[in-house]
């Protein structure tokens, strides 16, 4: 099932086709994270309409779904944005093209055709019948990095919780939060006061957030408003079908119960690179090699690679340097689309034509 959360509705078109006969198209995403949302822009002042596939149900990608309300600061003219932030005025900007997104899915099946376009099939049956494809996965689809304590997944997305989509279910409970990053800081420190009670278990005493999180944290405890502990699950209880505790082993070799209501883990997310390593690519250290830095294709014609998928040498992983790759990718993919027709190079500023496409009205310099 497809789904958008987070974003605005009418800013969207949203389709399922799995049951529905192939979808021609001139360009297909992979990826709709900041730098697939301007692929949709680059694309779309060219005058090709683009099919966007992610594995996640919400636009943005990592900006959405590690760092949503942390602020980023190296767009240009932008001095200071979030994660939502640069993912809705992204949405906003490439609402004139209309594309379609298909969400909750992950492309498994790429082959080139005899007509030297593309098959490409999702993992709930969707199908495409594409000119080009564009991968900007980031750095592949994120899995969180499980708790290992044997059947405790029958609890997951109940009472374990890998990622919170909504904080109000948590208020009232009896957290336990596993964790030593930003992720397990930030929602000890939000959720105090809110649920019944908060305590955090990290494996050392030394963390990976921010000095002043950290800090924050070590005030509520010394006030009796949460509790810290060190130590590391390594089992759990079950009781009327519920998960009613967890075994916590010290670092004195100790293994001590904890009653909760909920468990939220926050290891951090492993990106894996998944079906893509079997497209016959080229990779290089789970990155895909582009040919040159001219279009940001890749070693198979008419597959172009943009963001932190690629590397080439004096790469960058930067927002912006996705930008760049996306707006030569798209005029690289052009001669596919419109073997016949020459791509001439034009200014928003001064091109009635890219103002008819966008839908403003053009400037009357004096």
């Amino acid at each position: 099932m497809e789904t958008s959360a987070k974003i605005d509705a009418s800013t969207l078109t949203i389709i399922n086709n799995s049951n529905n006969p192939p979808i021609e198209a001139d360009a297909v995403i992979i990826g709709a994270g900041p730098v697939g949302l301007f692929q949709v822009f680059e694309l779309g002042l060219l005058e090709i309409k683009a099919h966007v596939i992610d594995s996640l149900p919400v636009v943005g990608g990592q900006c959405v779904e590690l760092y949503p309300d942390k602020p980023i600061y190296d767009i240009p003219a932008v001095p200071v944005c979030t994660g939502q932030e640069l993912t809705d005025n992204l949405l906003k900007q490439i609402a004139p093209f209309d594309p379609t997104f298909h969400l909750s899915q992950e492309v498994t099946v790429v082959e080139r055709r005899e007509d030297n376009r593309f098959n490409v099939e999702t993992s709930v049956g969707t199908r495409f019948i594409t000119k080009t494809i564009f991968i900007a996965a980031g750095v592949g689809s994120f899995q969180p990095r499980t708790i290992k304590s044997e059947g405790i997944d029958q609890f997951n997305d109940s009472q374990l919780f890998y990622r919170v989509k909504d904080p109000l279910q948590f208020h009232g409970k009896n957290l336990v939060i596993c964790g030593g990053g930003d992720s397990a800081l930030d929602w000890a420190l939000n959720l105090v006061g809110k649920a019944e009670s908060v305590v955090l278990l990290h494996r050392r005493e030394d963390f990976r957030a921010a000095p002043a999180s950290v800090a924050k944290m070590k005030q509520l405890c010394e006030d009796l408003e949460m509790q810290f502990l060190v130590g590391q699950v390594t089992g759990h209880e079950v009781k009327d079908g519920k998960l009613s505790e967890i075994k916590v082993t010290g670092p004195d070799g100790v293994t001590r119960r904890m009653p909760l209501d909920t468990l939220l883990v926050f290891f951090g997310l492993s990106p894996k690179l998944g079906p893509i390593a079997e497209w016959s690519l080229d990779i290089e250290r789970k990155q895909l090699k582009v040919v040159d830095t001219e279009k940001f294709e890749t070693n198979i014609p008419g597959i172009f690679a943009v963001g932190d998928i690629n590397t080439y040498p004096g790469k960058k992983k930067l927002i912006l340097s996705g930008f760049h790759e996306a707006a030569l990718a798209a005029f690289g993919a052009a001669p596919y689309i419109f073997p016949d027709k020459k791509i001439h190079m034009q200014y928003t500023t001064t091109s009635p034509k890219l103002h008819k496409i966008l839908g403003v009205e053009s400037p009357v310099f004096d």
